[in-house]
């Protein structure tokens, strides 16, 4: 989410008058991830504001804002009974293309998280009991991106990897972090079984240190095997990078006719009273769109 689409200042907004674009699971409240971020902000306060664009046709006296982004943080601070949250205020309109973080928290968005925290010169303590970890844990977590390549770090931002993935790319040397990150999101998955099997896989020359590490239990034909299908992986992987673009000019295309749609007033109301199941839908798909299309841009 560029942070250009949005005013410079935040702005305090009754909790009352946020309307939330999509509904969540009554189970949520009852989820680890849900009882971590409620136990973070009670300890330490929302390090990221919520985004949010004011309603359309809204008075001064009574304007009610549409939240783009920050549902579980808007969650939370119900529960704990806050009558206020601090937002930011989008300067676009296009309410289903913001929400990138609802659901889950990330290794990378957790580390950036404490990061944040201990900018603001919030304890160790307390961001451990935030946590509910040990404050050695926090300092682990603190310098879990030591040594990983800038670019792994923006493959995984949003990826639910482990974070003993970490310590085992940091054996590698920067490139081939990048082609075990990419390999692990052309196969979806994220473990560290799977890193372990990369690095074990990995040439010496590879490697940071000259020594390659103890392999795994498995026969030198179960290694070349293992190489073999992860060649045919990344080829496989390289194949369909080629024909992203063709494939991304047309999602874009589409996401520009609903995005145009979603700019009619009487079309989102209907949505959001009558099917906000499929209107969380919709958000979803374009900000994947979305995201794609800047990552393409990017390369």
């Amino acid at each position: 989410m560029s942070r250009s689409t949005f005013e410079q200042h935040t702005i305090t907004v009754p909790a009352n008058d946020i309307l939330p674009t999509r509904t969540l699971s009554p189970s949520l409240r009852y989820s680890s991830k849900f009882k971590t971020i409620l136990a973070s902000i009670q300890e330490v306060g929302i390090i990221e504001p919520l985004a949010v664009f004011p309603e359309k046709g809204g008075k001064d006296g009574g304007r009610k804002y549409i939240l783009l982004d920050g549902h579980v943080r808007l969650e939370c601070l119900k529960v704990l009974g806050a009558t206020h949250a601090v937002c930011l205020l989008s300067k676009d309109d296009e309410g289903f293309t913001f929400n990138r973080q609802v659901n889950r928290l990330s290794a990378v968005q957790e580390h950036r998280m404490i990061m944040q925290a201990i900018a603001k010169k919030v304890p160790a303590e307390r961001i451990a009991k935030a946590l509910s970890v040990n404050v050695e844990r926090i300092r682990e977590r603190q310098r879990m991106l030591d040594g990983i390549a800038p670019e792994v770090v923006e493959l995984l931002k949003d990826r639910l990897a482990a974070r003993g993935v970490f310590p085992i790319l940091r054996k590698m040397k920067p490139m081939r972090q990048i082609e075990a990150a990419e390999m692990m999101i052309a196969a979806n998955r994220f473990t560290i079984t799977y890193a372990t099997m990369i690095l074990s896989a990995t040439r010496p020359e590879l490697l940071l240190e000259p020594k390659k590490p103890k392999p795994i239990e498995a026969s030198a034909e179960d290694i070349a095997r293992m190489e073999r299908e992860m060649e045919r992986l990344y080829q496989d992987y390289r194949t369909v990078q080629d024909t992203l673009g063709d494939t991304m000019l047309v999602l874009v295309v589409a996401k520009g006719y609903l995005s145009r749609l979603l700019r009619n007033d009487a079309v989102v109301d209907y949505l959001l009273r009558y099917h906000a199941d499929m209107a969380g839908e919709l958000e979803k798909v374009m900000e994947a769109i979305k995201a794609d299309a800047m990552s393409l841009e990017r390369e």
